[in-house]
Parts: C-alpha cells; sequence; structure tokens
C-alpha cells in the first residue's frame, strides 16, 4: 500500500518535538504505519511550510490513503501555514484518497468542509481522555469496530471541534469534548478522524505533558510541575511494560490505552476499510 503522511505541524514545531521525542508528529506516524503494514510506501510531507510540498489532487490521488498528524497548529487563526494547511486538505478531499487524522488532524479536516474549530473554553484534556463513548451512529460505524462502551485513550489537546461541517457524522463524544471522533464526507473524499492520539505511545504523551508542565497547571489540570513529573514517571512505566499492573492503577487506565493493539485501533480499523473507502464517493 501507499501511503501519505501529511505533518500539521510547522518547522519550528517539528524540531521543537524531535528535541523533545526524538520524531516529529509525521515521523511518529510514519513509524507507526510501518511497523502496522510492513511493506508499506509512506511519503511524508510539509504542507504547513512556506517552501513545503504544494500537491494537486491529481498528484494525492496516487496513494491509497492520506493520514493527517497532530500539532499545535490552531485552525482558526488567519495565517499562511493554516492557509496551506487547509488548502491542502482540500486537495484531498477533491482526490477521492481516503484520510485519516488525529487531533489537529481532525480539526485541518472539519475546518477544510466548512465547519468550525475553537478554543476549549473551560479545560485542556491532557495525557488521558476519560470515558469517550460511542454516539447511537458510532456503535455501528468500522471506525469504532472492537472498541467496549466506554474507553480511556492518549489525548492532549487545547481546541477542540465546536461545529461539525455539513456531511459529517459525530460518531464519539465524553465530557470533555463534544466531538472525539467523526466522518466527513466532502467533495470526492470521506475522511474518518478522531480528536485523540491513537498513534502515541504513552511515554510520548510523558514527554508531551513534561513540555506543558507550566500550562498544566496554570489551566488548574495539575496542583504544580511535580505532580505534572509524577503522571509522566507514570506514563513512562506503561509505556516500558503495558502490564505494569500498580502504574495502571495510579493511571487509571486498562488496556485499551496500555496496550499498543488496542490504542491504535482506530487506525487498524481505517486501513482495513481503505479498499471500500476509496469507491465510497
Amino acid at each position: 500500500m501507499k501511503f501519505l503522511v501529511a505533518e500539521s505541524e510547522t518547522a519550528e514545531h517539528r524540531a521543537k518535538r524531535r528535541a523533545r521525542s526524538g520524531k516529529s508528529s509525521g515521523e511518529t506516524f510514519q513509524a507507526t504505519l510501518e511497523q502496522m503494514v510492513p511493506g508499506a510506501a509512506v511519503t511524508r510531507v510539509e504542507p504547513a511550510d512556506a517552501d513545503g510540498d504544494r500537491m494537486a489532487a491529481d498528484e494525492i490521488a496516487a496513494f491509497d490513503a492520506v493520514f493527517l498528524t497532530g500539532s499545535p497548529l490552531h485552525v482558526y487563526e488567519d495565517a499562511p501555514e493554516v492557509e496551506r494547511q487547509i488548502a491542502f486538505m482540500r486537495a484531498v478531499f477533491n482526490s477521492g484518497v481516503p484520510s485519516f487524522g488525529s487531533c489537529a488532524g481532525l480539526q485541518v479536516a472539519v475546518a477544510a468542509a466548512g465547519g468550525r474549530v475553537r478554543p476549549m473554553p473551560e479545560r485542556m484534556e491532557a495525557a488521558i481522555g476519560r470515558r469517550i463513548t460511542a454516539t447511537d451512529e458510532g456503535r455501528d460505524h468500522p471506525l469504532l469496530a472492537g472498541r467496549p462502551p466506554a474507553w480511556d485513550t492518549a489525548s492532549i489537546h487545547t481546541d477542540e471541534v465546536e461545529e461539525l461541517p455539513a456531511g459529517a457524522t459525530l460518531l464519539a463524544s465524553n465530557g470533555a469534548t463534544r466531538v472525539q471522533a467523526a466522518e466527513i464526507r466532502c467533495g470526492a473524499g470521506v475522511f474518518w478522524g478522531v480528536q485523540y492520539h491513537p498513534e502515541l505511545a504513552p511515554g510520548e504523551i510523558a514527554s508531551a505533558i513534561r513540555d506543558q508542565a507550566a500550562s498544566l497547571v496554570e489551566a488548574g489540570l495539575a496542583s504544580d510541575e511535580a505532580a505534572v513529573e509524577r503522571r509522566a514517571a507514570l506514563l513512562d512505566r506503561v509505556h516500558r511494560d503495558a502490564d505494569d499492573h500498580a502504574a495502571r492503577w495510579e493511571l487509571g487506565v486498562d488496556d485499551e490505552f496500555a496496550v499498543e493493539d488496542r490504542r491504535r485501533l482506530e487506525i487498524a480499523n481505517f486501513i482495513a476499510a481503505i479498499p471500500r473507502l476509496r469507491g465510497a464517493r
């Protein structure tokens, strides 16, 4: 299979994340896909950059699927990098190639299709997204096949979808963010996306919250930076050993978060659906 991974990060964001975690968001997604689909040809592009990749719909059509990464990008800002990212996503929709996105990837697809994204009005969902549940439509949707009635996920974001575009279906929600999973049909394309991060391992979430420790305290999610470090240390333990029951108990997570195959379920479900999604429109 031929996959196209589109970085939602800018060059500055990529450099910062590589220094912190060793990989950009796109490199993490690429490594995940190469592990999940041995032999897959994965191309990574950087459409948000001023000198980045400009791909027309017919060029994108050479791929089997497109994946959009998370990033600190705020898609409601009037900025050139945002405009370039949204223009890329519109080309993806026009190409008819199925696409999948996490976190900012979902938000880019929403904006490109005519929906709205906003800063979270009350709180930031950080480290673990709790008690995500499928909507009536989501219970029978193949993106969420195999998920239990409620599940926890790797999650860290300050923005959320305010309004889905016309032609979209809400698939999952929780108490922090109404749009946790959605399907968007726009132009010739079908997009499946989640607000959380099925591609991220617990250690990568640990690195992210360490980097944002001060803002987590400011947001009232942690009493002090030492509390953030304690949470990060537990995530590192689960990263090293998914069967570390003491760390899992202290974090309050089960296999849906701790076990790699369970954590990546939405990506696996999307990959399995690519052949039929290609001709869905």
